[in-house]
């Protein structure tokens, strides 16, 4: 099987509930279970919105960044997409030899 080098980057912005990076975490864990990814969270309050900032990156089995939308958009919940604000991608499948 081929793997990939995977740089995921995502904001999640949502209404003060003290309970957004809880949240986060949890759907990571369910559509990251099979990969080889870490994430880091940054949490953030502004005004009334709290803000969670998250970085994956690890190998994984996708070898575009369409496959990781494709992927999100047939197990991401409703909830996850009502916090995604924004995301950015990079997947550079790993090639034999120099």
């Amino acid at each position: 099987m081929k793997k990939s080098e995977t740089y995921l980057d995502f904001c999640f912005i949502r209404e003060k509930s003290g309970q957004l990076a809880t949240e986060v975490q949890s759907a990571f864990e369910q559509l990251f279970k099979y990969e080889r990814l870490h994430w880091y969270l940054d949490e953030k309050e502004e005004m009334e919105a709290e803000i969670v900032v998250a970085e994956v990156k690890g190998m994984s089995r996708w070898l575009s960044e369409q496959e990781v939308i494709d992927h999100l958009e047939e197990n991401a919940s409703e909830n996850f997409w009502s916090m995604l604000q924004g995301y950015q991608f990079q997947v550079l499948p790993v090639m034999k030899g120099c």
